[in-house]
């Protein structure tokens, strides 16, 4: 049989009796044929076509594909893709249901890739009744309800592009609290649905989650660059998102979102710093904005505080550099002035402070989930943009956020919503800046002085530097308020634009300390880290320390007096006293942390997480981490000497990593990581009961060393940097020597993106973003490699067939049905002997000598086979005598250690062994 059609054809689907068939064409339009009435379609039409003014049907779109599904009801089914008009109208991809007189065209947002039916039957003999479509689109999939009028769609249990925004930052979270995924599940269910879906329940059951799983949770956040930040549960092999935070609703839209100068993504997350046991947030965006988030399982309505926190400085001109030069106080934010005086004149220049984002003033209703409880925002000072933030930490027990920028660093107390220290990176040193850069503080006025005798703890007359002293009240900063004794803010580093990165034909390095040092113009504060720890030789116990890292590598302090628990936490001040530099390493400091003298990580102290809906009821504390006054080995009580070390500081920074005892300050292990590259990503993180330091460093390798003896544990090629590059704006830098070696240089600006979504985490794991729309999950632990393959689960899950459908009495009897027949029925042994007309094949005269061909080109491949097996057997026989003499010599060797041994204390007593 066949069948000719006049257009050409796009797809063909059968009706369930098999005695009909529909056609889809180029032209728009479809077909339906008989099998006895083959020659000649018996219905011909275009669903979509219009007729213009002349009377002619106007041309239509190739229908792409077409299903006819029979239903129980008597109305089938009809859905195809494309067959639009190429008018306006028409543009716009679609699918169209056709069900007994009624046409539905459900428009799409992105292009059909293809589309199938879901239906109650798998049998195409029987009735279908479908249910519903799953349509495939260039971006998305989609699943139609064509059980509920209008035919809605259902709502994706998560978004079938994982991303939706890009990633820009990511934090991973493994071994965390076993109570934070319920939490986070509970709030991301109840958020408020959209409308306009199907209420039915999602029709696919793609494969299931293996009963085999870790003992741990595992948490992945993911920021993106409108501002949204997703929680996942990343346990078991398994991903499933359990939460959205949109931090874009703390602020007002902005009025423009393209304007010169400014970043189109002004909310994008940067940096991402959560306390998992107080469940207290901290967010870093693109508009040099942090906003601190606290969770609550229920909603509110409340007014999100608001600080403006300048982090900038100037250069003086030629002449009002000195110390000696004294300044005004800053007035407000809004228009501040600062009077120079020159040769006994005075000349006023206003600073104008604006801000790239407005908070939204006045009670907000806040949902279930994390709620904004505070927000920083840096403002523009002349129309400059601010600098961005690179390092950003919380400790809840201290009741203190920290963020730094390229040009300083700022402390906030987050219980009473003010800022305690707002300085520049230069004024940190005091007095022993190793860089002998100009002075950007003044010399205080006598009313600093006696603020400064006023705020002064016991413990900070001791020490060498500056004491800053904070602000006693709630206030905006700024509006009347000092950050610091000085009583004015930090001046900004105007640097030009050349100065922004590094240059790439001089160091692959990351660190600005690698170039000259005699044109430093700004040093960024990289790393952020709150612990007990001591600063001094003779310091006879630990305190509340603030430590410090730098681009340029150095490691300064900040001691933290913070008062006592209670009512004095909320009305007495917290005070902070820069110390200086301690330490100097080689390249950017990348992360900092603490071990105990057995070298065990000490656990950062904490407040843990309680419900304020229910007063006195406090969460259970996991009992993997330890609180604030467990901190130390049992074994420092009092039995160790007063000035014994007590600590060790692992400090890792791009070239290099150190453990420093405390409070002793020697040096006792060090380890050059890398000379001619630099290490991209390094953390600290427990492994087996054990501690390691584990590195990506920029050619491709993964390191780790033990801890505290840093002795290399691994070294493998792990991912090349070029691989990640897609993350980058300029791609690299190209050069062409370079471009015929396949290689590509990075500097600064290159490799901040990938760190932000590069990660390790506790166990070993770790993960990095391979694709625009892809994270990679892997793991240096051996033990989750052997067990992998028992919790990855099933994709396809097998199901029983149902029974076919019964053939009718009358309909066998007569031949009206369609009897399904299996291959083997048609050419197997089951359809018996072959007819005896059948031709068969009689050989010629020359098929003798082919078959003789034949079979010698097959014995001259079986010899060359059998010569190839001798060589090899020969090969493995020579690598056998040689094994054979290695372990004879080894043998002999070990006969002669075990005699000498023997010899060593044969004639000497148990008691002297």
């Amino acid at each position: 049989m066949r069948c000719q059609s006049a257009e050409p054809l796009r797809s063909i689907s059968w009706h369930h009796e098999g005695k009909q068939f529909m056609c889809s064409h180029t032209d728009g339009s479809l077909t339906t044929w008989t099998v006895r009435q083959a020659p000649k379609p018996i219905n011909v039409s275009q669903p979509h076509a219009k007729t213009n003014k002349d009377g002619k049907a106007e041309a239509c779109k190739p229908i792409q594909k077409v299903e006819w599904k029979s239903s129980k009801t008597g109305e089938a089914y009809v859905i195809f893709s494309g067959g639009l008009t190429y008018d306006k109208a028409g543009r716009t991809p679609s699918i169209t249901v056709i069900h007994g007189k009624t046409t539905t065209v459900l428009e799409m947002e992105h292009n059909v890739v293809d589309f199938i039916t879901l239906c109650e039957s798998p049998w195409t003999s029987d009735f279908q009744d479908p249910y519903a479509i799953v349509v495939l689109l260039n971006n998305d999939l989609v699943v139609i309800d064509l059980l509920t009028p209008g035919y809605p769609c259902f709502e994706n249990p998560y978004p079938m592009d994982l991303h939706e925004s890009p990633v820009t930052c990511c934090t991973y979270l493994a071994d965390c609290p076993s109570d934070l995924i319920p939490a986070f599940y509970s709030v991301g269910s109840r958020a408020q649905k959209r409308t306009g879906f199907s209420e039915r329940l999602w029709p696919l059951c793609g494969g299931e989650w293996s009963p085999t799983s870790c003992s741990y949770n595992e948490i992945i956040l993911t920021g993106h660059a409108d501002g949204s930040i997703k929680f996942w549960d990343a346990s078991a092999g398994s991903l499933q998102v359990l939460y959205k935070l949109k931090t874009a609703k703390v602020f007002e839209k902005p009025r423009s979102r393209s304007v010169d100068g400014v970043d189109e993504d002004p909310f994008a997350i940067q940096l991402i710093s959560l306390c998992p046991e107080s469940r207290k947030l901290c967010v870093a965006g693109a508009s040099s904005h942090v906003i601190l988030f606290k969770f609550r399982k229920l909603e509110s309505v409340s007014e999100t505080a608001m600080l403006e926190i300048p982090i900038t400085y100037e250069i003086s001109e030629e002449g009002d550099c000195s110390p000696e030069y004294e300044y005004p106080p800053r007035p407000t934010l809004s228009m501040a002035s600062k009077t120079d005086s020159a040769e006994g004149e005075s000349k006023k220049s206003s600073l104008e402070y604006l801000t790239p984002l407005r908070v939204r003033t006045g009670p907000q209703k806040k949902p279930p989930g994390f709620q904004a409880h505070l927000v920083c925002l840096t403002p523009l000072m002349n129309g400059e943009l601010p600098s961005q933030i690179s390092s950003l930490s919380i400790n809840s027990s201290y009741g203190l956020m920290t963020y730094g920028t390229d040009f300083g660093i700022v402390i906030v107390d987050i219980v009473q919503k003010v800022c305690i220290l707002n300085m520049s990176s230069p004024d940190l040193y005091g007095s022993a800046d190793p860089y002998q850069r100009v002075p950007r503080s003044p010399k205080r006025d006598n009313n600093s002085r006696e603020l400064d005798e006023r705020c002064r703890s016991p413990s900070t007359d001791q020490i060498n530097g500056v004491c800053v002293s904070p602000t006693a009240g709630k206030q905006n900063v700024g509006a009347g308020n000092t950050c610091s004794p000085r009583a004015r803010p930090p001046e900004p580093v105007r640097r030009s634009k050349s100065q922004d990165k590094l240059d790439s034909s001089f160091s692959r390095s990351r660190s600005s300390s690698m170039s000259s040092l005699e044109n430093i113009s700004s040093e960024a504060i990289q790393c952020l880290a709150f612990a007990d720890s001591y600063t001094k030789k003779s310091d006879p116990s630990t305190f509340p320390t603030l430590w410090v890292g730098t681009s340029l590598g150095s490691v300064l302090t900040v001691m933290i007096n913070v008062p006592p628990p209670g009512e004095s936490r909320l009305t007495q001040p917290v005070i902070v006293s820069p110390i200086g530099t301690i330490f100097r390493l080689k390249g950017c400091i990348l992360t900092m942390s603490f071990l105990d003298c057995n070298g065990a990580l000490i656990p950062y102290s904490y407040e843990a997480w309680k419900d304020e809906n229910k007063e006195g009821r406090e969460r259970i504390k996991t009992p993997t981490k330890s609180t604030s006054n467990n901190r130390m080995s049992p074994t420092l009580s009092g039995q160790q000497d007063q000035f014994g070390d007590r600590q060790f500081v692992v400090l890792t920074s791009e070239k290099q990593a150190r453990v420093v005892a405390l409070p002793s300050h020697n040096c006792v292990y060090r380890q050059q990581i890398t000379d001619a590259d630099f290490v991209i990503k390094a953390e600290i993180i427990s492994l087996k009961d054990s501690v390691c330091l584990v590195c990506y460093i920029s050619n491709g390798h993964i390191t780790a060393y033990t801890l505290p003896s840093l002795r290399p544990l691994i070294d493998v090629d792990f991912l090349p940097l070029a691989d990640l590059s897609f993350q980058t704006t300029k791609q690299g830098i190209v050069d062409p020597m370079l471009s015929i070696w396949g290689q590509q240089m990075f500097v600064n600006e290159d490799t901040d993106q990938i760190a932000r979504t590069f990660c390790f985490s506790n166990r070993g794991h770790g993960l990095y973003l391979c694709s625009p729309t892809e994270v990679q999950k892997f793991t240096v632990s051996a033990d989750f490699c052997s067990s992998l393959a028992e919790m990855v689960g099933e994709l396809f899950l097998p199901h029983d067939m149902p029974e076919p459908p019964k053939e009718g009495f009358f309909k066998g009897l007569f031949g009206g049905g369609i009897r399904p027949l299996d291959r083997e029925e048609l050419f197997g042994e089951a359809s018996g002997r072959a007819s005896r007309s059948v031709a068969k094949l009689i050989p010629g005269p020359s098929a003798n000598i082919e078959a003789m061909g034949q079979r010698v080109t097959s014995v001259t491949g079986d010899i060359a086979r059998t010569h190839q097996l001798v060589v090899e057997r020969g090969e493995k026989l020579g690598q056998l005598e040689e094994r054979t003499q290695r372990m004879m010599s080894e043998a002999e060797n070990f006969s002669h250690s075990a005699h000498s041994l023997m010899l060593k204390y044969r004639d000497k007593k148990w008691y002297q062994l």
